[in-house]
C-alpha cells in the first residue's frame, strides 16, 4: 500500500511563496494520493532558540494556512509531530543505528552552523535522524523532496536499511521520493534575485496570507520592474531577474508553463501584465486568505483538528514502535 508522509516547519507570517512552494503541492498530492499524513514539524522548530508563545502561535497559524488552502482534516491526517510522542522514541533508536560519519556530510547543518559550529545545538546535528523516523516511524512508501531534501531521504533509506540489515529483519521499506514537478521558486518583489521571506524587512518584498485583495493589487503594482516589454523567449528574461518573477508567479497561479504566459503578453509592457497579474493573485488567494484570517485565531478548532489528526497518526505509528522495540529486544508494554 502506497503511504505518503510528509512534514512543514511552522514558521508565522506565511506569504505567497510558502503557498506556492509547498502548501499547494500537499492540497495535490491529498487529491492524488488520499490518506496521506501531514505534519508540522514543531520538534524540528526547537533545534534553534524558538520563543514558546511564537512557536504555538505558528502551529496554529500554519494549521489554519493548510486547511484554508485545502487540505481536509477528514481526507488526510493533520497533527503535530510533538503530540505523535512515536517520532522522538523511535529517532532515540535509530540515533543508535546512525553512523556519525552519515551525519559529518549533512550539508545543511554546515549551512546552519556556520562558523559557529562548536556552539550549534545536538539537534540541529541529530535533526536528520529525526526526519527519518518521521517517515519510518509510519512505514511510508514515498515522501515529497525537493533538491535540498534528498540527501535526507537518502540517509533515511541508509538508516532503514542499515536496522533492517542490523537486525536480520525487514521492518523498514525503503522509502522513495515523490515526484512534484518542478516546484515553485518564488522570489521577492523588491529583488528578484532573493526568495521571497518573512524576515525580509520590507513588507512590500512579500504577498501575505493575511493581506486583503487591495494590498495585494497595490504590492503588484509596486512590485520592481524594468521599462522592457516581454518577450517571447523565457531565456531572454535571464538578466531580468524581477520581469522573470513575475512571470513566474503568474504561470504558478494559473497553472500554465512560463512559455505559454509569455506567448499570451509577449510585446507588452508591465503596464499590461501587472494588472493582470493583480486580479488572477487576488482571485486565487483573496479565498484562503479570507478563510485563514477565519480559522487562525479559533485555537479551539485548530487545537481539536490536531488533537484527532495526532490520535490517527499514533494509531499507524504505535504498532511500528512496538515492532521495532520487539525487534531490538526491549520489554513489551
Amino acid at each position: 500500500m502506497k503511504r505518503v508522509v510528509s512534514g512543514i516547519q511552522p514558521t508565522g507570517n506565511l506569504h505567497l511563496g510558502n503557498y506556492l512552494g509547498a502548501i499547494r503541492n500537499w492540497v495535490r498530492m491529498q487529491d492524488d494520493e488520499g490518506g496521506c499524513l501531514f505534519f508540522l514539524a514543531d520538534l524540528h522548530a526547537i533545534t534553534v532558540r524558538t520563543d514558546p508563545k511564537d512557536l504555538r502561535a505558528n502551529i496554529r497559524a500554519m494549521a489554519a494556512a493548510l486547511i484554508a488552502s485545502g487540505i481536509d482534516p477528514a481526507r488526510s491526517t493533520l497533527f503535530p509531530q510533538s503530540l505523535v510522542p512515536e517520532h522522538a522514541e523511535l529517532a532515540w533508536v535509530l540515533n543508535c543505528i546512525a553512523r556519525i560519519g552519515w551525519l559529518n556530510r549533512m550539508t545543511q547543518f554546515k549551512e546552519k552552523s556556520g562558523k559557529d559550529r562548536e556552539g550549534a545545538s545536538i539537534g540541529l546535528f541529530a535533526y536528520p535522524v529525526l526526519q527519518a523516523a518521521d517517515v519510518l516511524v509510519y512505514k511510508a512508501t514515498h515522501v515529497p523532496v525537493g533538491d535540498d531534501q534528498k540527501q535526507h531521504l537518502e540517509l533515511a533509506r541508509d538508516i532503514a536499511q542499515k536496522f533492517n540489515t542490523d537486525y536480520e529483519r525487514e521492518v523498514f521499506p525503503l522509502p522513495e521520493p515523490y515526484i512534484l514537478g518542478r516546484a515553485a521558486r518564488i522570489m521577492s518583489l523588491r529583488d528578484g534575485s532573493a526568495k521571497m521571506s518573512k524576515s525580509d524587512p520590507s513588507d512590500m518584498s512579500r504577498i501575505n496570507l493575511t493581506d486583503d485583495a487591495d494590498t495585494i493589487a497595490a504590492k503588484i503594482r509596486k512590485a520592481k520592474t524594468d521599462a522592457d516589454v516581454l518577450p517571447g523567449d523565457m531565456a531572454l528574461l535571464e538578466p531580468r531577474p524581477e520581469a522573470k518573477n513575475l512571470v513566474a508567479i503568474y504561470a504558478a497561479l494559473a497553472d500554465l508553463t512560463e512559455a505559454q504566459v509569455l506567448a499570451q503578453y509577449e510585446g507588452k509592457g508591465f503596464g499590461a501584465f501587472k494588472p493582470a497579474l493583480a486580479e488572477l493573485t487576488v482571485a486565487k488567494i483573496a479565498p484562503i486568505t479570507a478563510r485563514y484570517n477565519e480559522l487562525r485565531d479559533d485555537a479551539a478548532y485548530l487545537d481539536s483538528r490536531l488533537r484527532a489528526g495526532a490520535e490517527s497518526a499514533r494509531a499507524v505509528a504505535g504498532p511500528v514502535l512496538a515492532e521495532v522495540y520487539e525487534t531490538v529486544g526491549f520489554l513489551p508494554r
